[in-house]
Formats: structure tokens, C-alpha cells, sequence
């Protein structure tokens, strides 16, 4: 099975000129090798925003491009607002980017991977699955 991958682990794994030894890291390896890694389009966005080398840049971008996005529909933005309306009618606040990555993952069917602690509390109210990263050894 595919897992979406969220802003955070991309991070973790290839904006750092050392990523560090964990099990995010570890597991988007892993599934990159078994070419289950998805990506959307505003998480690409998110990645490449903000870095400062040039070099950095093109090199970030030119990986990524192995990663084709997955198509946003117009549900997609649909279903995102209406999980923000869920979240926030029980005092959880959350990202458009997070929603969004949400409902494509609900429409698709696929687990997501990600740093982000918020997908813990979203993943209580909506239809959604967290990607656990195995026990991580050596690749």
C-alpha cells in the first residue's frame, strides 16, 4: 500500500545535510525503495519554501521530481474545509496544507507518515490512518 507523506518527514530526510538516525527518516527510505513514497503538490510547495542556497534549491527540487504528485480534485478542497470545521468545532486547529493532505489521503485511501503531532489529534475526529514507521534497521 502507497503512504502519503507529510511536509515534516520529506523535511526530515532531505533538507538536512545530515538527516538524523530515526525511524521517520528510516521508514521514507524504505518506502522510496518500494515506491510507495506519494507526494502532493502543496507539501512540494511547503518543502521547497523558505531554502536560501540556490544550490540547496535546485538540488531539492530535482529529487522531488522523481516524486510525481498525486491529482488534487476539486472534493479534495471540499473535504479539507470540512474537516477544519470538524477540528475546529472540538477546539483543534490545523493547517489548509494539513486538511487538504487529509481528505487526499481519505480519497485515496492511504495512511500518511509524518512528524507532525496535530495528525495524532486530527487522526481521533477524522476518517483517517497514521503511517507507524516499522522497526527501523540498516537499509
Amino acid at each position: 500500500m502507497s503512504v502519503l507523506v507529510d511536509t515534516g518527514a520529506w523535511s526530515l530526510a532531505f533538507r538536512r545535510r545530515k538527516p538524523p538516525d530515526n525511524g521517520i527518516v528510516h521508514e521514507l527510505r524504505h518506502l522510496i525503495r518500494e515506491a510507495r513514497a506519494r507526494l502532493m503538490g502543496p507539501v512540494r510547495q511547503e518543502i521547497l519554501s523558505g531554502i536560501r542556497e540556490a544550490a540547496q534549491y535546485v538540488k531539492l527540487k530535482d529529487q522531488l521530481r522523481f516524486f510525481p504528485d498525486l491529482p488534487l480534485e476539486r472534493v479534495d478542497y471540499e473535504r479539507a474545509a470540512e474537516f477544519f470545521s470538524i477540528c475546529r468545532s472540538r477546539g483543534i486547529q490545523g493547517s489548509n496544507t494539513d486538511f487538504l493532505i487529509c481528505a487526499v489521503a481519505e480519497r485515496h485511501n492511504l495512511p500518511i507518515l509524518t512528524t507532525d503531532g496535530d495528525f495524532d489529534s486530527f487522526a481521533e475526529h477524522l476518517p483517517i490512518l497514521l503511517h507507524q514507521p516499522r522497526s527501523h534497521s540498516p537499509l
